[in-house]
């Protein structure tokens, strides 16, 4: 009987395959910001932000800040994802890297 084209599996449950290799994050902490993977104080991923200039306007909204990156030219960038309002009455995630001058820290 077709087991849904899965194959066996290796037997470890989705929760435990988490990427734990030091080597994934960035080389270097921005300058500016403590945590600079996107970890909190208590090394869990994802920290809370704020996105200074969404893509639904010109108001400031929350985001999760998931990693950060150099850029080609040197200048820091962050993965964040929050939600914008991109049709009217009709919201979506939006996952978009941001130059780290449009973040801003959470209280």
């Amino acid at each position: 009987m077709a087991r849904g084209g899965y194959g066996s599996g290796s037997g470890v449950p989705l929760s435990d395959r988490v990427r734990s290799d030091p080597a994934a994050s960035s080389p270097t902490t921005p300058p500016e910001r403590s945590g600079g993977d996107g970890e909190d104080a208590a090394g869990r991923p994802g920290r809370h932000c704020w996105v200074t200039v969404p893509v639904d306007g010109p108001r400031a909204r929350p985001g999760l800040l998931l990693e950060w990156r150099q850029g080609a030219r040197g200048r820091w960038e962050g993965r964040v994802v929050y939600s914008a309002q991109l049709r009217p009455g009709r919201w979506a995630l939006v996952e978009e890297w941001i130059p780290a001058e449009l973040l801003a820290s959470a209280p």
